[in-house]
C-alpha cells in the first residue's frame, strides 16, 4: 500500500511539474515575443528616421534645379546645343556635390533633354521615360516619387520629380513644359542593416521587398501578388521585369528568419519598414525560464520530502519516546548532511555559473579585440599601399612642373598649358586614390564601372612618358582589339603604372631599352589580356616564387617598398582576374594581366 501510494505521489508530482513547465514556457515565450517586438519597434524607429531624413534631404532639390538659368531655354529650344551643354555640365557639378546618383530633365513628352551623365556610356540623353509613374505625376503638376530599377543603367534608385512651368512664378492652370528628376541611391541602408542579426526589409505598397539585409529576399514579395499589382509592375517596368515570387517559395535555408515581424510605415509611397525578430532567440529565453521553474519544482519536492520525513519522525516519537529520541537524532544528522550536500551543490552550481559568465565575458572581449586588430592591420596595409600608389602621380606632377618651367622660359605657353592639364589629371588621380582609402574606413561600397582598357593603357603610358624620355627608353602600344572590363578606373590604371614602372626599371641597365604593351581578347575564355614585355635581363629563377609577396623586392630601398606587385595582384584578383609573369622567348620579362570582359562584350 505504501509503495502504491508513493508511486501515485510520484506520478502526480511529475504531472504537476510538466504542467508548471508547460505554462511557464508559454508565458515566458509570450513575454519574450513582446520584449522582442518592443526592441524591434525601437530599432525600426531609428532606421525609419534615418531613411526619412535622407528622403527629405533630396525632396526640394528637383524643385530648386528648375530655377537654373538654361532650363527653360533648353525646354523651349532643345536644338540650342550650347545651352544644352551648359545645362549638362551644371547638372554634373550639382550631382557630384549633392551625392545624388543622377540628375536629368525631361520635356513634356518624357524625352530626356539634359542629364548629369551625358558624357557616360549609359547616358540618359535622348531616352524616353514617359512610361515612368514619376513623370506622369509631375507632368500633371504634382510631385512625382518612384523607386525602381533603371531601365538604362540597371541600377536601382529612388526618383523624385517636380514639374517645370513656362514661368518661374507659375500661374494657376498652366501646364508644365518639362519635368526635373533626381535619382537617389538607398543601397547604403542595406550595409547599415547588415549589423543586425535579425532580417530587416523595406517593402513597397504592393509588398515587394526592394531593400534588405538578406540579399536573397530582394525582389521577392511577402505574399503572392495580385493581378492588378502584377499588371502595374509590368507597365512601369519598376523592377526591370524580374519575376516576383513570394519569399515563402524560396528554399527553406533561404527563408531563415521569415515569419512574425514588426512593421513601421515610412516615406510617402506606402512603404513598410519591417523587422523579423529571431524566434529561436525567443525559444531559448523561454527554455531558460522553464529550466528555472523545473529546478524550483525539484527544490519544492525536496522540501516536501524533508517535511514528510519530519512528520514521520514526529509520529514515531508519540509511539516511543526513546525510539523517537534516537530517531530524532538520526533525522537531525541526515537533515544536516543533506542540507550540507544541497548547500555545497548550490554553491558549486553558483561557482560554475559565475565562471561561465566570466568565460563568456572574456570570450566577447577577446573577439572584439581580434576584430579591432584585424581592422587596424588592414588599414595599415592599405596605408602602405596608398603610399606606394601616390608615388607615381607625385613623380608625374614633379616632372611636368619641371618641364613647364623650361617651356615657360622658352616662351612655349602651349606646352605649359598642356603640362598643367597633365598636372591637374595627376592631382585628380591622387584625390581618387585618397578617396578610396576614406571609403574603406567608412565601409562604403566601391564604385564599379565599365573600364576601357585602351584608354587606361594610354593614360598610364602618358603619366610615365617623361620617365621613358629621361631614360632614353621607347614604349610601343599595340591595341589589337578594343576591350572593356568591369572595375575601378583608378585601380586599373595603377596596376598598369606599376607594371610599366617595373618594366622601365628592368631595361635601365639594358643596351636596348624597349617596352611593349599589347592588348588583345581571348574569345574562348571571354577575357581581356594585357601583355607588358621589356627588353631587360628577365626574372631570375630564385626570384620567381616570391615575385608577388609583400615587401619582397630586388631593388634598393630608394626605389620601392616591394609592395607594387603584391598590390597589383590583389587589385586584379578583386576584379576576378589573374596576374602572372614569365620570361619571353626574345629575352626579358613578360607580365600578363587577364580580366573578365564586361557583360556588354560577352
Amino acid at each position: 500500500m505504501r509503495a502504491r501510494r508513493n508511486l501515485l505521489l510520484l506520478i502526480l508530482f511529475l504531472a504537476t511539474t510538466l504542467l508548471v513547465c508547460g505554462i511557464t514556457y508559454r508565458l515566458a515565450l509570450r513575454k519574450a515575443e513582446v520584449d522582442q517586438q518592443n526592441q524591434g519597434a525601437v530599432q525600426l524607429q531609428i532606421a525609419a528616421l534615418d531613411l526619412q531624413s535622407i528622403l527629405q534631404k533630396y525632396e526640394a532639390l528637383p524643385f530648386a534645379l528648375g530655377f537654373q538659368s538654361d532650363v527653360r531655354q533648353v525646354l523651349q529650344h532643345p536644338e540650342d546645343a550650347q545651352a544644352v551643354d551648359r545645362l549638362n555640365r551644371a547638372f554634373k557639378i550639382i550631382q557630384q556635390q549633392s551625392r545624388a546618383v543622377n540628375i536629368f530633365m525631361l520635356d513634356r513628352h518624357g524625352l530626356t533633354l539634359a542629364s548629369s551623365n551625358w558624357d557616360e556610356e549609359f547616358s540618359y540623353v535622348g531616352r524616353d521615360f514617359g512610361f515612368r509613374p514619376y513623370f506622369r505625376q509631375a507632368v500633371q503638376g504634382r510631385a512625382g516619387r518612384f523607386y525602381g530599377i533603371g531601365n538604362v543603367s540597371s541600377e536601382p534608385g529612388y526618383f523624385i520629380a517636380q514639374p517645370i512651368y513656362r514661368r518661374q512664378d507659375q500661374a494657376d492652370g498652366d501646364l508644365p513644359i518639362g519635368v526635373m528628376v533626381v535619382k537617389v541611391d538607398l543601397a547604403e541602408f542595406e550595409h547599415t542593416w547588415r549589423s543586425s542579426e535579425d532580417p530587416i526589409t523595406l517593402t513597397d505598397a504592393g509588398g515587394v521587398v526592394f531593400l534588405s539585409n538578406r540579399p536573397e529576399w530582394k525582389y521577392h514579395s511577402l505574399q503572392a501578388l495580385s493581378v492588378p499589382v502584377q499588371q502595374e509592375l509590368a507597365g512601369t517596368h519598376q523592377y526591370a521585369d524580374l519575376p516576383i515570387t513570394p519569399v515563402s517559395a524560396l528554399p527553406p535555408a533561404l527563408q531563415r528568419g521569415f515569419g512574425t515581424h514588426v512593421s513601421r510605415p515610412v516615406g510617402r509611397l506606402g512603404w513598410q519598414l519591417m523587422l523579423f525578430p529571431s524566434h529561436a532567440r525567443m525559444q531559448r529565453t523561454a527554455m531558460l525560464s522553464t529550466m528555472a521553474a523545473a529546478l524550483a519544482m525539484v527544490a519544492l519536492a525536496i522540501s516536501l520530502l524533508a517535511w514528510y520525513q519530519h512528520r514521520r519522525r514526529v509520529q514515531e516519537r508519540l509511539e516511543s519516546r526513546d525510539a523517537l529520541r534516537r530517531a530524532a537524532e538520526e533525522l537531525d544528522q541526515k537533515i544536516a548532511q543533506r542540507t550540507g550536500e544541497l548547500t555545497a551543490a548550490n554553491q558549486a552550481i553558483a561557482a560554475k555559473y559565475e565562471k561561465l559568465q566570466q568565460t563568456e565575458s572574456l570570450l566577447r572581449t577577446t573577439q572584439d579585440e581580434l576584430v579591432q586588430a584585424g581592422k587596424l592591420a588592414m588599414l595599415g596595409q592599405m596605408a602602405a599601399g596608398v603610399t606606394h600608389e601616390l608615388n607615381q602621380p607625385l613623380a608625374a606632377i614633379r616632372a611636368f612642373a619641371d618641364n613647364s618651367v623650361k617651356f615657360l622660359a622658352r616662351g612655349q605657353t602651349a606646352q605649359v598649358a598642356e603640362n598643367l592639364q597633365h598636372i591637374s589629371s595627376a592631382s585628380a588621380t591622387m584625390g581618387k586614390i585618397i578617396a578610396q582609402l576614406k571609403g574603406f574606413a567608412r565601409k562604403s561600397g566601391e564604385a564599379v564601372v565599365t573600364v576601357d582598357l585602351r584608354q587606361a593603357i594610354e593614360a598610364s603610358a602618358l603619366l610615365l612618358n617623361s620617365d621613358f624620355q629621361n631614360l632614353g627608353a621607347s614604349i610601343r602600344i599595340d591595341i589589337r582589339e578594343p576591350a572593356h572590363v568591369t572595375g575601378d578606373v583608378v585601380r586599373t590604371e595603377q596596376v598598369l603604372i606599376n607594371l610599366l614602372r617595373n618594366a622601365l626599371d628592368a631595361v635601365e641597365e639594358s643596351p636596348t631599352r624597349c617596352v611593349c604593351v599589347v592588348l588583345e581578347v581571348d574569345q574562348p575564355r571571354q577575357q581581356a589580356v594585357v601583355r607588358i614585355r621589356d627588353s631587360g635581363a628577365g626574372i631570375a629563377d630564385e626570384v620567381a616564387p616570391h615575385l608577388f609577396e609583400p615587401f619582397f623586392t630586388t631593388k634598393s630601398s630608394s626605389k620601392g617598398l616591394g609592395l607594387g606587385l603584391a598590390i597589383s595582384s590583389s587589385i586584379v584578383q578583386a576584379m576576378n582576374g589573374q596576374l602572372s609573369a614569365h620570361n619571353h622567348e626574345g629575352g626579358g620579362a613578360e607580365f600578363v594581366v587577364r580580366l573578365p570582359l564586361a557583360r556588354t562584350e560577352t
